[in-house]
């Protein structure tokens, strides 16, 4: 079984990208599974704070990423960016420095992101590349995805409306895992 966690940079209840996580969770390929976790609860970063331990929540994720297969990112764009709270997230992943090889070192890694602009979420994506660099991670470019005026694209409930979408998920999917199976027993895996 090939697991791979999902996290979304937003905290909105009704955010578009937990709605496009949620949908992946529920359409990966036989002999696979995401995990859906959550940035919530962990605090603004504060070396302060580190110096007294790194938190409870902040420690669980990252025990659970390290065992993981595959990390994918679901961004939303804020000021043609990443978002502080997503950013957050990812910079207390990486305390102590010690950590950053078991938690990002080699993890295949890839980013999705939904907008209701319509450029998707381009430059929140190119934005994580020089992150996901410092971090080791192993970046899947095999695909991308990114879902333009989402407000048209998922029903009331969240679920997805916009079949031609669910159709580049669901690939977009296939590749990514294929590229964490790969990884994990060690044959070379195709980037692009």
């Amino acid at each position: 079984m090939t697991k791979l966690i999902g996290l979304s940079g937003s905290l909105r209840q009704a955010s578009y990208n937990t709605a496009l996580l949620r949908s992946a969770a529920g359409m990966m390929p036989e002999g696979s599974e995401l995990v859906v976790e959550t940035i919530r609860g962990i605090p603004l970063y504060d070396a302060d704070l580190e110096a007294e331990g790194i938190p409870e929540r902040v420690t669980a994720l990252k025990d659970v990423i390290a065992a993981a297969d595959g990390l994918l990112l679901v961004t939303p764009e804020y000021n043609n960016s990443i978002p502080g709270v997503f950013k957050n997230a990812i910079d207390w992943l990486s305390r102590p420095d010690a950590d950053i090889k078991r938690v990002f070192g080699n993890k295949p890694v890839a980013v999705i992101g939904a907008s209701p602009g319509g450029f998707g979420t381009i430059l929140s994506q190119n934005a994580w590349l020089p992150v996901l660099r410092t971090l080791k991670a192993d970046f899947w470019s095999g695909g991308r995805l990114m879902v333009s005026r989402a407000g048209t694209v998922f029903n009331q409930d969240g679920t997805l409306a916009d079949q031609k979408i669910e159709d580049q998920l669901r690939k977009f999917l296939e590749g990514f895992v294929a590229f964490a199976r790969a990884a994990r027993q060690g044959a070379p895996a195709t980037r692009a």
